[in-house]
């Protein structure tokens, strides 16, 4: 791919010609989760009789390894480059179907069998932060830190359409061929991504020597906070609507995700350009709000239509924070570090995800399904809070610059 594109063409096709082949490569890199997200538990279950505590944990791993591993993740990309943690992160995400196949040897002693499957886990996890962290890396290399929401933008959606069709691919393969369809789908899926990417400009590493997490994670704390405040509710749209259907004897819920999900992506389609034009913190206050109401709409939704209309808005507003905070969290991370800042900031992404089922869990049990929707318009309320933080830390380097203006 030319480093210039052609001056005639427009900023915003510049850009997306830029983003493309990236998007392209973590879209065929993540369908690798996503074929895998409806089968895996049942083989763990049909063929290596797992109760669902060791299934919970055997899936449960891969989003535990993610998370350490953003470091490492982070700062490789920065030191050796954005483009090779991205081709490296496809090999370790193809090694990981060549576990889950050799794992089908060991059918007949399920503990081998299994441990041979968490070792695909962990595979699966680190290619995943790699690809994940690189890919951020790369494209904010490629089109710069004012870009930095379109980047977010496009790399969500390339994700989240991994997922939406990734599941329904894992359902039909596992019909014809098995579990073994799947883990060859898993091996293959991150070649046409290496093949994608082969020939896109690599841009230079950032950084000459490692940086330390935590200095990266101080700067990003605050967006990142707003970000796992306002993952509360997509982390409930996910694990609980269908619950919520079953006890209000609404029938299937589907028709909850599929809203979520189109909202989800035509606000990226459309508004994706604010939080770079209008500031991030605007953005996320304006995106959190909606998040809420539509919580509370769930909520106190009587009728499966207005439950639908609530997984609607909230799939929209959080679409749009995940970008707003993000921006923020460019802005505030030493450019040096670009990399490992979107690693610590998508980081927090991880722990709100992990830690708001059990917690939900709990208090379904205690005071019934739908006050787990109040409780997280709760939590997005308090990304407002964060989001109005970032805003008035705005207004006062603002004043601060125009009063030395002055001076």
């Amino acid at each position: 791919m030319s480093s210039q594109p052609h001056s005639a063409a427009p900023a915003g096709e510049r850009v997306f010609l830029r983003l493309l082949p990236i998007t392209l490569a973590v879209f065929f890199a993540f369908l690798t989760l996503g074929v895998q997200m409806p089968v895996l538990p049942l083989h763990l279950h049909d063929a290596l009789g797992l109760d669902t505590l060791a299934i919970g944990a055997v899936v449960g791993l891969q989003f535990v390894v993610a998370l350490l591993s953003r470091p490492w993740a982070g700062n490789l990309a920065d030191l050796r480059g954005a483009k090779r943690a991205v081709v490296v992160g496809c090999l370790f995400a193809s090694a990981s179907g060549l576990a889950y196949l050799a794992s089908l040897l060991f059918v007949a002693n399920p503990a081998v069998s299994v441990g041979v499957v968490a070792l695909g886990r962990v595979l699966l996890a680190l290619g995943e932060s790699l690809i994940a962290t690189g890919a951020l890396g790369w494209a904010l290399g490629l089109v710069g830190p004012h870009h930095a929401g379109k980047v977010i933008v496009w790399i969500g959606i390339a994700i989240y359409g991994a997922y939406a069709l990734g599941a329904p691919l894992g359902v039909a393969a596992n019909a014809a061929w098995g579990f073994s369809g799947i883990a060859a789908l898993v091996g293959l899926l991150p070649l046409p991504a290496l093949a994608v990417v082969a020939r896109v400009r690599a841009v230079a590493p950032p950084a000459t020597r490692r940086t330390p997490f935590y200095t990266v994670l101080g700067a990003v704390l605050w967006p990142g906070l707003g970000l796992a405040l306002s993952s509360v509710g997509f982390g409930l749209i996910t694990a609980f609507i269908a619950l919520l259907f079953a006890a209000k004897q609404w029938g299937d819920s589907a028709l909850a995700f599929t809203a979520f999900g189109l909202s989800f992506i035509a606000a990226r389609i459309f508004f994706g350009h604010l939080p770079d034009k209008l500031g991030g913190a605007k953005v996320a206050l304006v995106s959190v709000a909606i998040e809420a109401a539509g919580q509370l709409l769930i909520w106190g939704a009587h009728e499966r239509s207005l439950a639908y209309l609530g997984a609607a808005l909230t799939g929209f507003g959080y679409s749009l924070a995940f970008p707003g905070f993000g921006v923020e969290a460019v802005r505030r991370a030493p450019p040096q570090t670009r990399s490992l800042a979107m690693g610590a900031y998508v980081a927090f992404l991880d722990i709100a995800l992990g830690i708001t089922s059990p917690l939900a869990g709990a208090l379904a049990h205690a005071w019934g399904i739908a006050s787990v929707y109040l409780a997280g318009a709760v939590a997005v309320a308090l990304a407002m809070a964060v989001a109005w933080r970032l805003l008035a830390g705005h207004a006062a380097a603002a004043a601060g610059g125009e009063a030395q203006a002055r001076a």
